[in-house]
């Protein structure tokens, strides 16, 4: 991948709906869907509408992407499909597995914005937009004039309202004709068209640097537009929505109301045209209640005319009609009459018929059938009158509670008396008309070609669901009266698609095209009450001739999932975030910290990473066109330093025209009709003219200045300090230059000539080096005529200005009083600040750089970051005097390294830390990590980094002192040798981090650690087999397992080899000063089994051997260990329990044919690997009664040892263990020490074991006094253990094979028999086993099969035994994952389709979601949770006797994962096919847990159904080793 680019990674969930979710992305980003634990190794289709290159983006239209898989076939852990994004918009995926659809979501791709002759990139966090009222902008020639002054006051982009020709209320918002430029802009000698305004724009964009965007609003028209009257069907009209029949009654009678109260009429019922107290309105309640409603009687609408419905009934009865009715639960109700006319509704006659039955034909059966039916249809009748009763009493709240705003309330517009311009309520439909009586008014609602015109006005209902249309059938919004009603505009009627409503789609589709050809980007007004679809429509059109269109829109919908369904359908680029919704200047502060960027000392985000949910990007407005006037609501003085507060956020901002001026009053979309002033830079001004010295308009220009120098230079990082509860400091930080400008506000949102501002302010403490005073201003007040509102000009407060002065040093600044430096710390320069005029309304901005010791640290440091990252180029410094060893790239320090240095770089749990002296660094108020080494850190990182989760303990730490830094550099350079250098150019590192403010310090010591680490691993890789170097990711780290595992303590755990063996790795003892060998050796288990005598064990170590030594070409380390084990040797077995040879158990059965089939396995993998046959072995042992003597007294070639213990089981081994007692083994009763094994001549199998001992891995010894289970073991599995059986097949087959070639020297091997010896070769050998096995292990599905001796004892059929011929017989029928062992090692034994079947019963009762239950779960003993530490009654279960009962060990999976892929593949292709996706599907689980995992491993066990099991070790050998095995079978 090209380093500079951006990869975003989207991983696939099933069944993951994320339309709700926002994924942003920028142009040039790739984006790549990964297949998540869920669904790899699935059939997984991924689609998109993000056309191909070279076609045209159609939103229907999906085409499948196609999978890269960069590491072949053996996991989908890197499997991906990908977008290279390069158009701006709104895409969807969704993905399909097999042929259903299963997940999906959206993502949308910001555009770039281009400005100047040059189209120079404008950064979306640099726009600086303002509002300007269209038709106050006067006549077009004199636009110029008036838009200047946002040019001369440094905005760079115009939100112009609608341009069009506007509607009889002269509404901003409300167009008569979409598609015409409004006239009021032409001159009597020049009409002003479209591309006019376009050359206008043209010239902004190219000479002024500025763009232009204006509205789109789609959801109304004015009532008065003339198309509207040509086509009444783009309305809501009685015609095609009847439905609101009752709600235009109920409308006609509030306005027959209105006139009456405007006429007098009511006075005498206690109303006046001049509503003014609670009395007026309890009189207005009592009018609707008792004069209008029984007159309009809406309930007809919705009720059954009984009469009649009564007589067809009686009619239908007559003729003997019968029900044809099929649903008992069908009861009668009332069908709405679609066309709402009075008493028009009807009941189903079927259904009725079947309900009222009569009991005879007679005429009195009948009459008294039709009185019930009756009295139903009146109780469903009386239903319909409650339920309008309820709507009425919700209309007449509502309208009262409108009457009190708009009439009585002090924040209300106060309209004066009822009148006909200024009615009781606002119309809810249009009525074009001569006025009648109510009663002659409504026969018109049933003549279409007047009831087409009787159209729904527009307007919001508080609260409502934004996705749900208010006008449509079911929603009684309008018969409620709970519409804040817009009385100008008539609601459109788009349907669900453009044949709906033609015309309508067509016009407005025209009215986008004109939008999008002649500017920038478009607002969407009122986008919450937009029907998605028709807004989705439109603005595909407009991106079709505007790739990279600006869009941004107003939502009120309260819900940021909401806002996010809106965001990804249209592809919304900004959304408005008002800064009036603040009520003091702590939310100020929040808001600017919510609106973007991130926390300062942020972590460096690697360029691959993971798709991350985001919020909607903002356009943070201190004032919008629709927000009260600020003056008014807070005071004049606030202006200047809210703008400062919301310029100083990471987005875009915007203001709107007038609040610069000061204008005291909310300048209305509706009724302004004076015009803008006009810029005129000369110091007098006439009426209608401004310039710098106006309102706050000389501040303005500093501050966004700033604002676009923040963005474009990549001050990205945000912080708000809540100094007192008016002051606001924010810092914008960069996180290349570690420049930072600080922005102190004192906000007045109380007016100081009424409210008590103190004098004193808090002093303020900045960290760094002030190099200037960007900026200070202060809102003063001058000598001026009062304010008196101009007649033709929109004019501002004349008696406010702003005190400004740029670019100045501290000491010349006037507001501040002095400035300290204070030193905290040895390289953190603190400036104190005390200020003497920072009045409310006052602002100062700081540039601030680190203290120049500082700045140079950080360069330096940056600068030998490069060799990780180019993303440190910029901010770097050249270093000349730094320490030699920085010269060299680290990749050159770290290839010194080999795989058992990196153990001790990157790994090491406590104990093995303890064993040299040391330990793991524990953080305070948090938890010790998992290693001393780098991957401890790491772990912890891994999780802080993404969240930039400064606040952790671990940050906290590092910003306290220097103690982790320190510990991390020392703990290598005390170990000499190649890590001893890593260590010193850590160490060397870290002299710049501690020179820097600790603030910076987590960031910079995870990006040195990262490249490190990321260093390290790629040589630890370099090491490995090709399988490794070429694999996946998922084999790649748990290929790290092997060198988690790996490693040479203080103290050596192996014997020692022979000294006449080549390559064996020696050094220096610290104490003695002597040569020593030091050879690798494999801990089965961490924490637990790391470290001392617990750390090697003999079946632990091969059964991981393979997995994490051979598969990862770990061959010679992998010799070495083989050859250890050998040289201790006794009574023919390898110990259980190393003990460094000396102090080794001989206690188990499985552990040297485990080794057995490990020098197979290294024959086979291993290069030349038959030539560890004749490596000498030097014996420990030579006899069984030997004392262990010296290496090199007896020297053995291998293949000897082999046989030797071959023919010791065929003798039979029968031994008391050494030292036997509680010295040993404190549980153990006597005769278990007694330890058997020997061969069965008649079938071949290998037994061994008594009911008191344990000879295989499930070796767990009761333990518990209070449930009578000590000395006796939960599985003894005595008698022949089915894997064992299996790893000695495996070993003869081998054998007899070799002897065949020449290579073993013995063909079989030789016993004494009543005093004769007699020889059972190898082939003989085989042949018994082959022919007993299936026979004696195999549990028949058919209960006479005559090999079976205990057919009372079967539970499970088609399974094989755990063992043969235990001595309680039953443990042989216990249904657990061992034969999947012998499936693996010794598959000539089993017919495919019995050991298909095993398998499938296997993976259907044994199955866990990381590893296979130990027994059956139907058995009786069976118990799923490990609990060590408990100790009660329960035989099964105290003091974890259930250890092997069912708990999910992950190591046998590997063995069943590999069997099913061996005989699926004997079974058939298609079976074949299937078993790899169920594998890649089982392992994407171990995947995951991996790369959660803090310990970077896999763990022993699970608890049932993969629960998290306290007491198992964290990572565990033998899991990570098989996991490989099975991937590398792949």
């Amino acid at each position: 991948m090209p380093s500079g680019k951006e990869t975003r990674l989207l991983h696939l969930g099933e069944m993951e709906k994320l339309d709700k979710t926002l994924f942003r992305l920028e142009q040039g980003f790739e984006l790549q869907f990964r297949l998540g634990p869920t669904l790899q190794g699935k059939p997984v289709t991924v689609y998109t509408n993000y056309p191909a290159s070279g076609e045209v983006f159609d939103r229907h239209k999906f085409r499948t992407l196609s999978w890269h898989n960069p590491t072949g076939k053996e996991d989908d852990s890197d499997k991906y499909c990908k977008l290279d994004l390069q158009i701006s918009g709104s895409y969807q995926y969704y993905f399909s597995l097999g042929n259903e659809k299963s997940g999906g979501g959206y993502i949308v791709v910001d555009p770039i914005l281009h400005v100047g002759a040059d189209d120079h990139v404008l950064p979306l966090d640099c726009v600086t937009l303002q509002t300007f009222l269209a038709k106050c902008l006067g006549p077009f020639h004199e636009w110029e004039d008036r838009l200047k002054v946002a040019k001369e006051t440094g905005y760079n982009m115009i939100h112009f309202t609608p341009l069009q020709k506007l509607g009889l209320s002269r509404s901003c918002y409300s167009l008569a004709d979409q598609l015409e430029v409004n006239p009021e802009f032409s001159s009597r000698d020049k009409k002003c068209s479209w591309s006019d305004i376009g050359a206008l724009v043209e010239k902004m964009k190219n000479e002024w640097n500025m763009l232009c965007i204006t509205d789109v609003v789609y959801n109304h028209t004015a009532t008065n537009s003339e198309w509207l009257r040509l086509h009444p069907e783009c309305g809501y009209n009685l015609v095609n929505s009847p439905h609101l029949k009752p709600a235009w009654v109920l409308d006609r009678a509030l306005w027959h109301l209105t006139c009456m109260v405007a006429d007098g009429k009511y006075i005498a019922k206690g109303v006046p045209p001049l509503i003014e107290n609670d009395n007026h309105l309890n009189c207005i309640r009592k009018i609707i209640w008792e004069d209008i409603y029984p007159k309009i009687k809406l309930w007809e609408f919705f009720q059954v005319d009984v009469n009649k419905a009564v007589q067809q009934f009686k009619a239908l009865l007559t003729q003997g009609k019968m029900s044809t009715k099929s649903d008992p639960n069908q009861h009668l109700q009332i069908v709405q009459d679609p066309d709402y006319r009075r008493l028009g509704c009807t009941v189903d006659m079927n259904i009725a018929l079947a309900t009222f039955i009569p009991h005879s034909n007679g005429p009195a059966a009948i009459e008294e059938c039709c009185n019930w039916f009756r009295k139903r249809v009146e109780e469903l009748n009386a239903e319909q009158y409650r339920q309008t009763n309820h709507h009425q009493e919700q209309a007449v709240n509502c309208l009262v509670g409108t009457v009190v705003y708009e009439r009585l309330a002090g924040n209300g517009p106060k309209k004066g008396p009822i009148s006909r311009k200024h009615p009781l309520v606002t119309r809810y439909f249009t009525y074009p008309f001569k006025e009648l009586t109510v009663q002659e008014e409504e026969t018109m609602i049933n003549q279409p070609d007047k009831a087409c015109y009787f159209m729904a006005h527009n307007g919001w209902v508080m609260g409502d669901d934004p996705l749900r249309n208010f006008a449509e059938p079911g929603s009684n919004v309008y018969l409620r009266r709970e519409l804040i009603c817009w009385g100008d505009s008539v609601k459109l009627r788009y349907g669900n698609k453009p044949e709906d409503c033609p015309y309508l789609w067509a016009h407005m589709k025209k009215y986008t095209e004109i939008t999008a050809k002649y500017f920038h980007g478009v607002r969407l007004d009122n986008c919450h009450s937009t029907p998605i679809h028709v807004a989705e429509y439109m603005l595909d059109t407009a991106r079709k001739l505007r790739a990279d269109l600006y869009i941004v829109a107003e939502l009120f919908t309260g819900n940021e999932e909401l806002d996010n369904i809106f965001v990804n359908r249209l592809g919304i680029t900004s959304l408005i975030r008002e800064a009036m919704t603040a009520y003091n200047s702590h939310e100020e502060g929040r808001l600017v910290y919510r609106f973007g960027g991130e926390p300062v000392g942020s972590f460096v985000q690697p360029r691959l990473r993971p798709l991350m949910p985001a919020i909607a990007h903002a356009l943070f407005m201190d004032i919008t066109h629709d927000n009260e006037c600020p003056i008014q609501h807070r005071s004049a003085y606030d202006a200047l330093p809210s703008a400062m507060i919301v310029s100083m956020a990471c987005c875009a901002t915007g203001s709107t025209k007038g609040y610069d001026e000061l204008v005291p009053h909310q300048i209305s979309v509706v009724s302004e009709e004076r015009f803008y002033a006009k810029w005129n830079p000369a110091a007098h001004l006439a009426s209608g003219e401004v310039n710098f010295q106006t309102g706050i308009l000389s501040g303005r220009l500093a501050i966004n200045r700033l604002h676009q120098e923040l963005g474009a230079k990549g001050f990205n990082q945000v912080y708000v300090d809540q100094v007192d509860e008016d002051i606001v400091a924010v810092t914008r930080h960069c996180p290349n230059t570690h420049q930072s400008v600080v922005a102190v506000s004192r906000t007045a949102f109380r007016d100081p000539k009424t409210s008590f501002y103190s004098k004193e302010v808090p002093e303020m403490c900045i960290p760094g080096k002030i190099e200037e005073v960007v900026l200070e201003a202060r809102t003063i007040e001058r000598t001026a005529s009062p304010y008196k509102k101009d007649e033709h000009f929109i004019n501002g407060l004349p008696n406010f200005t702003v005190e400004l002065r740029e670019h100045i040093q501290i000491k010349d600044s006037k507001i501040i009083k002095q400035a300290g430096t204070a030193i905290k710390g040895p390289n953190e320069f603190v400036q104190e600040i005390e200020f003497e005029r920072l009045t409310p309304g006052s602002v100062i901005v700081f540039r601030v750089s680190l203290d120049p010791k500082a700045q140079e640290a950080v360069g330096v440091l940056r600068n030998h970051l490069i060799q990780f990252s180019p993303h440190f180029k910029s901010g770097s410094l050249p270093d000349d005097h730094s320490a030699p060893i920085l010269k060299t790239l680290f990749s050159s320090i770290a290839s010194k390294l080999t795989l058992a240095d990196l153990n001790q770089v990157l790994y090491r749990c406590e104990s093995e830390e303890q064993e040299d002296g040391g330990g793991c660094y524990n953080i305070p108020n948090w938890s010790p990590l998992k290693y001393a080494g780098l991957q401890g850190l790491m772990s912890v990182m891994a999780d802080i980094r993404p969240k930039n989760d400064l606040g952790h303990p671990f940050c906290d730490n590092l910003r306290s002192g220097d103690w982790m830094i320190d510990y991390v550099s020392n703990r290598l350079i005390s170990r000499a040798g190649a890590c001893a250098e890593v260590g010193k150019w850590l160490k060397a590192m870290f002299v710049y981090l501690k020179r820097i403010p600790r603030y910076l310090i987590p960031c910079y010591f995870d990006a040195i650690l990262v490249g490190a680490y990321t260093t390290l691993l790629d040589v630890g890789w370099r090491q490995m087999s090709s399988f490794v170097q070429n694999g996946s990711t998922f084999v790649k780290h748990l290929s790290l397992g092997s060198i988690q595992m790996c490693g040479i303590g203080k103290y050596s755990c192996l014997p020692d080899l022979s000294p006449s063996l080549h390559d064996v790795p020696y050094r220096l003892n610290e104490i003695t000063n002597e040569k020593e060998q030091c050879c690798v050796s494999l801990a089965a288990g961490l924490p637990h089994f790391s470290s001392g005598i617990f750390r090697s064990w003999g079946r632990d170590t091969f059964i991981a051997l393979r997995g994490l030594m051979l598969v990862t070409g770990r061959y010679l380390e992998a010799r070495n260990i083989i050859l250890a084990f050998g040289g201790t040797l006794r009574h023919g077995l390898i110990p259980n329990l190393l003990g460094q040879g000396t102090h080794a158990r001989y206690n188990c059965r499985d552990a040297v044919w485990w080794w057995l089939q490990c020098i197979q396995d290294y024959c086979k993998i291993v290069p030349n690997g038959l030539d560890i046959l004749r490596c000498p072995v030097s014996r420990m042992y030579p006899r069984d009664d030997s004392s262990p003597q010296p290496p090199g007294t007896m020297d053995q070639p291998l293949y000897e040892v082999i046989q030797e213990a071959m023919q010791r089981h065929m003798e039979g081994i029968n031994f008391r263990e050494r030292n036997a007692g509680p010295q040993i083994d404190q549980n153990m009763r006597d005769e278990g020490f007694n330890v058997t094994a020997g061969v069965d001549r008649e079938t071949g199998f290998v037994f061994g074991g008594n009911r008191f001992n344990c000879g295989t891995w499930m070796d767990k010894m009761g333990e518990s006094d209070r449930a009578r289970n000590r000395g006796i073991p939960a599985t003894p599995r005595d008698g022949s253990a089915v894997e064992i059986v299996g790893l000695c097949k495996s070993t003869v087959r081998w054998l007899l094979d070799l002897s065949g070639k020449n290579v073993f020297p013995y063909r079989g091997v030789t016993v004494k028999r009543q005093g004769k010896e007699e020889t059972i070769t190898y082939d003989e050998w085989n042949r018994k086993i082959q022919g007993h096995f299936e026979r004696l292990f195999f549990v028949s599905e058919n209960p006479a099969d005559p090999n079976e001796k205990h057919p009372n004892l079967v539970h499970k059929r088609g399974i094989y035994k755990d063992s043969y011929g235990a001595s309680s017989p039953w443990c042989d029928y216990q249904l657990r994952p061992n034969f999947t062992i012998a499936m693996v090692v010794a598959p000539e034994l089993f017919t495919p389709e019995r050991a298909w079947k095993a398998l499938q019963i296997a993976e259907e009762k044994l199955l866990g979601p990381l590893g296979m239950k130990t027994l059956d779960p139907d058995d009786m003993v069976y118990c799923g949770v490990y609990d060590n530490a408990l100790d009660n009654d329960n035989y099964n279960v105290a003091k974890g006797f259930n250890y092997h009962q069912g708990p999910e060990w992950l190591w046998p999976i590997g063995y069943f994962l590999r069997a099913k892929l061996y005989f699926s593949k004997m079974i058939g292709p298609e079976i074949y096919a299937k078993t790899v996706v169920m594998i890649k599907n089982v392992l994407s689980r171990h995947y995951v847990h991996l790369e959660r995992s803090s310990w970077k491993g896999l763990p022993e066990l699970t608890n049932e159904n993969g629960q998290y099991c306290p007491f198992s070790c964290e990572t565990q050998a033998w899991s990570i080793g098989v996991i490989l095995e099975i991937l590398y079978d792949l």
